[in-house]
């Protein structure tokens, strides 16, 4: 078997869902569904709400993380996504946890990296 580099997406997006953005409760549930749907392990994880609003999250997975840090207070948010490739190609797969989490938030791009690693 060979090693075929993951695609490891890192973005910055804005968001006028400000209710999302000061709290993980429904974010978490919206990642523990993505996890399920996408057939992926989950190994560890970690929620903060920090006072006066905005959280961070990060998750572990056997295929390696996602997370997410919020300011409400800016309408901002930053995600990141990476599943290696080790077993099988996850590249759709973070696409499309990438792009349930903007519409979860109705976030806009503000800039987006794609990394293949």
């Amino acid at each position: 078997m060979t090693y075929k580099p993951g695609l490891h997406i890192l973005s910055e997006f804005s968001s006028d869902e400000v209710n999302k953005l000061s709290f993980f409760d429904e974010c978490k549930t919206l990642f523990n569904q993505l996890i399920i749907e996408n057939g992926l392990e989950k190994v560890g994880e970690v929620y903060h709400d920090f006072p006066g609003g905005g959280f961070t999250a990060v998750i572990c997975l056997t295929e390696s993380h996602l997370s997410i840090h919020t300011w409400p207070e800016f309408n901002l948010a930053t995600f990141d996504i990476f599943l290696s490739n080790y077993k099988k190609d996850n590249t759709e797969k973070v696409k499309s946890i990438y792009q349930s989490v903007l519409n979860f938030f109705e976030g806009k791009e503000i800039q987006k990296t794609e990394i293949v690693r």
